[in-house]
């Protein structure tokens, strides 16, 4: 009993004292005992550029040019405002409404200094005004410090992460680079480095190769795998408009004319990336050179004769 009663004791402790400890360290609202805006009288139509930087050295840069938001980085390369736009209203909502500190002791501990951060937001409007917004560390799950460039003071806000502010383009544009409906192709031609394929579909939706040869049967669904791979292409950054030598689209790896009945449509692909995770590749529907993985675009690269075959199952031997 003297046992239990003890328990019960030191269990009362605990909780006086994380009551105690939450009551001490919890996050202030500011002196005036309210909440104000850190953008008041701002909205996301008057910014004309937001630039963000993460803690690797990855940085982009998107624009708006005749009210369509871009990637001038990159050729002008369309973003997708339904992206950006929701992401800037959270950045213009920010409240001073949980102080941390009022002094920049604290602001490298809290990685929203200047050489320590985790994202740097620049914002340019359209008057001409810049901000800087320094996003921070992470106390606890969905809770962000932040802090406005010239200022010291720092709050913690729940209405943005950093994981929001991706420093990467494939996360501000619609990644979809070339789609086509496989229902709608005619035919399509493979031409690699194991030789040059022609694929033709029927009207019963059913697909022959015209290389195949007497005896061989070929494999359908290794033939719609290869198909889906060249109607939808993902990209995962774009390059912009000019190709450059070490695009290596005088020599590609792959090239596939596909026939719709509104036309041809062409896909290059180039030479693999520096990090050789990728690949550079251009549809003859777009203007800009991109970069897509390379599990997205290694059967176009690789496949050969053999690959579009059935294969037959190896007897089992006799006991």
């Amino acid at each position: 009993m003297m046992l239990k009663r003890w328990n019960r004791i030191l269990a009362g402790i605990l909780a006086v004292q994380i009551v105690l400890c939450a009551v001490v360290f919890w996050p202030r609202s500011a002196a005036t005992g309210g909440s104000e805006p850190v953008f008041p009288d701002r909205d996301t139509s008057q910014v004309s550029a937001l630039s963000i930087a993460d803690a690797d050295g990855n940085s982009l840069v998107l624009r708006q040019v005749v009210g369509e938001w871009v990637l001038p980085g990159a050729d002008d390369y369309p973003a997708d405002a339904s992206k950006i736009t929701p992401f800037l209203e959270k950045v213009l909502g920010l409240d001073t409404g949980r102080l941390v500190t009022k002094t920049d002791a604290s602001h490298k501990r809290l990685q929203v200094s200047p050489n320590d951060f985790v994202r740097r937001l620049d914002l340019e409007m359209g008057d001409g005004e810049e901000y800087v917004v320094f996003l921070g560390s992470s106390p606890s799950y969905g809770a962000t410090h932040f802090r406005l460039d010239g200022q010291n003071e720092t709050y913690l806000t729940g209405k943005i992460t950093s994981w929001e502010a991706a420093a990467r383009a494939s996360s501000w544009i619609d990644t979809q680079y070339l789609s086509i409906s496989q229902d709608d192709l005619v035919s399509m031609r493979l031409e690699n480095a194991s030789g040059e394929f022609t694929f033709t579909q029927s009207e019963e939706g059913t697909w022959s190769m015209a290389e195949l040869a007497a005896g061989d049967t070929l494999a359908e669904d290794k033939v719609t795998s290869l198909i889906r791979r060249a109607t939808s292409v993902m990209t995962s950054a774009p390059l912009g408009r000019t190709e450059l030598t070490e695009y290596g689209m005088d020599a590609p790896s792959a090239l596939v004319t596909m026939e719709t009945a509104d036309g041809v449509v062409t896909l290059r692909v180039g030479a693999k990336g520096a990090d050789e995770s990728s690949y550079v590749v251009i549809s003859s529907g777009s203007p800009y050179y991109v970069e897509v993985s390379e599990y997205s675009v290694r059967d176009l690269v690789e496949k050969g004769y053999d690959d579009f075959l059935m294969v037959e199952p190896t007897p089992t031997p006799a006991s």
